[in-house]
C-alpha cells in the first residue's frame, strides 16, 4: 500500500475508534510534502462509501489534506451516514492529488478518461474526478458536473480540467 493511502487509512481508522486526528508523520516522501487539492474515496464491496476532496490546496502539505479530506470522507459525507468500527476491515481506499486546474475554452479539451472537471458559475461549483467507471464521454462528465453544481444553463460558465494521480 502507498504511503499516502495508509496515511488515508491510519487517520480514518484513528479518527473513527477514538475522535483522534493524527499528525502527519515526521519523515514525508516528497510528494507529500508538496501542496495540492486531495480527494480521498473510501468503498466497501466495491460501492462508494464516501468521498470528499479539495480541488485547491487548504492546508499546508498534501499529507494534511489526505488527513483532513480522509476524515471528511469517512464522517461528513452527505449522502452516506458516519463509518462505524465494524465496517473499517470491509473498507478501500484511493486517494487522488490534484494538477493545479486549468481553463478551457470548449468541451472538446476533455478527455473523461485522462482529465477530470470543474465547472464554475458565480458561486457554484461542481468537480468531477477522470477515469469513473460509467462515464464514458466529456458530455456526461459535464452533465454530471454541472448537477453537482446545481448549474441549469451554460450563460457564464467555466469549465476547468485537471489530471490527477491515483493512488490505491
Amino acid at each position: 500500500m502507498h504511503p499516502i493511502v495508509e496515511l488515508a487509512k491510519k487517520s480514518i481508522e484513528e479518527f473513527v475508534r477514538s475522535g483522534t486526528k493524527i499528525s502527519p508523520p515526521k519523515e514525508l516522501p516528497p510528494e507529500l510534502t508538496a501542496r495540492a487539492g486531495v480527494f480521498v474515496s473510501i468503498k466497501t464491496q466495491g460501492n462508494l462509501r464516501g468521498c470528499i476532496g479539495t480541488f485547491q490546496p487548504c492546508t499546508g502539505s498534501v499529507a494534511e489534506e489526505v488527513i483532513q479530506n480522509a476524515i471528511a470522507a469517512a464522517t461528513q459525507d452527505p449522502r452516506f451516514t458516519a463509518v462505524t468500527e465494524d465496517e473499517l476491515d470491509d473498507i478501500s481506499y484511493s486517494v487522488d492529488v490534484l494538477s493545479s486546474p486549468e481553463k478551457i475554452a470548449s468541451i472538446r479539451d476533455l478527455d473523461p478518461k485522462k482529465y477530470g472537471v470543474i465547472v464554475a458559475q458565480g458561486m457554484k461549483r461542481g468537480l468531477l474526478l477522470p477515469d469513473l467507471e460509467g462515464v464514458d464521454t466529456a458530455e456526461e462528465q459535464l452533465r454530471i458536473a454541472k448537477t453537482k453544481a446545481g448549474i441549469w444553463s451554460d450563460d457564464q460558465m467555466e469549465i476547468f480540467r485537471f489530471m490527477v494521480t491515483r493512488y490505491r
